[in-house]
């Protein structure tokens, strides 16, 4: 298994055991490959849910930039909601596994088809 399959498995595993969501793999495959190379860099590769620039910056190049949806309130709350899923104790809130959430919250699976 290469780094990034081991990741996807990581992932995973977060989403079905922290947030308890059984993952749809290919979904998860395609979020995790189009946060490109920030996945293997262990600061860029977690989101800091404590700082509200970290979370500006979700909503920004994520929500609006990547899924092209509007700016709204509606976009924050989907991602306090993700934050309160994944769970505000846990230190380590993956990237990838945020930006799944997020996917399959607003419906955006087809940016990924």
């Amino acid at each position: 298994m290469g780094k990034r399959d081991e990741l996807i498995a990581k992932y995973a595993d977060d989403l079905k055991n922290k947030c308890g969501i059984n993952p749809d793999m290919d979904l998860l495959t395609k979020v995790t490959i189009g946060c490109g190379p920030s996945i293997y860099n262990a600061d860029a590769a977690t989101v800091a849910a404590t700082q509200p620039q970290e979370l500006e910056t979700v909503k920004n190049n994520f929500l609006i930039k990547k899924l092209g949806l509007p700016d709204g309130p509606e976009l924050m709350e989907a991602i306090n909601a993700v934050m309160d899923t994944y769970g505000r104790s846990e230190r380590n809130k993956y990237r990838a596994v945020v930006y799944y959430m997020l996917t399959k919250h607003f419906g955006k699976e087809s940016v990924y088809g």
